[in-house]
C-alpha cells in the first residue's frame, strides 16, 4: 500500500478513535495532496510527490513553531510540534547527522568544491540524495561547516 492509500485509511482510524488532532492534521494533509494533484494536473501522485508534500507541511510547522517560541507562545509551539510528530509517520527513515555528513563529504568530492562559493554546486549534487530523508536546514548547516574546514 502506497502513502497515498495509507493516509485515507489512517484518517478513518482517527475518526473511529476520535483523535481530534490526528484527524485535523490528516484532513489538512489530504487537502494539500489534492491541491498538489490539481496543480500538477495529475491523476495519481507518486510516493515521491506525497513525501514532498508532507515535507513541505512539516517545514511550515517547524517555521511556525520557531516563530511561536520567539513570541513566547509555548502552547502554540507545542501544538505545531505535535502536528509534526503525526506527519513524520509519512516520511522515510530520517538520516542521522553522521549519515548526512558522509553524504555531504561525498557531494563535495563529486562537485570538486573548494570554498563557500561552491555551495550551490554541492547542494545541486546533494539534495536529490537526501530529499525527504533529512531536514534541508540541517543539511545546509553541515555543508557550510564542511566547506569552511
Amino acid at each position: 500500500m502506497g502513502l497515498k492509500e495509507q493516509i485515507p485509511q489512517d484518517l478513518k482510524n482517527a475518526l473511529r478513535s476520535r483523535s481530534a488532532l490526528e484527524l485535523s492534521v490528516l484532513r489538512m494533509l489530504q487537502s494539500a495532496l489534492k491541491n498538489k494533484e490539481i496543480d500538477n494536473k495529475k491523476e495519481e501522485l507518486t510516493n515521491e510527490d506525497v513525501v514532498s508534500v508532507v515535507g513541505a507541511e512539516i517545514k511550515k510547522r517547524r517555521d511556525a513553531a520557531r516563530e511561536f517560541e520567539k513570541v513566547n507562545r509555548p502552547d502554540a509551539a507545542e501544538q505545531e510540534k505535535a502536528e509534526i510528530e503525526i506527519l513524520m509517520k509519512y516520511m522515510p527513515q530520517q538520516m542521522s547527522e553522521d549519515e548526512i555528513r558522509a553524504a555531504v563529504k561525498s557531494a563535495i568530492g563529486q562537485a570538486q568544491a573548494q570554498s563557500m562559493k561552491d555551495i550551490g554546486k554541492v547542494m545541486k549534487v546533494l539534495m536529490p540524495l537526501v530529499k525527504g530523508k533529512a531536514d534541508g536546514s540541517a543539511v545546509n548547516k553541515i555543508v557550510k561547516e564542511e566547506l569552511e574546514n
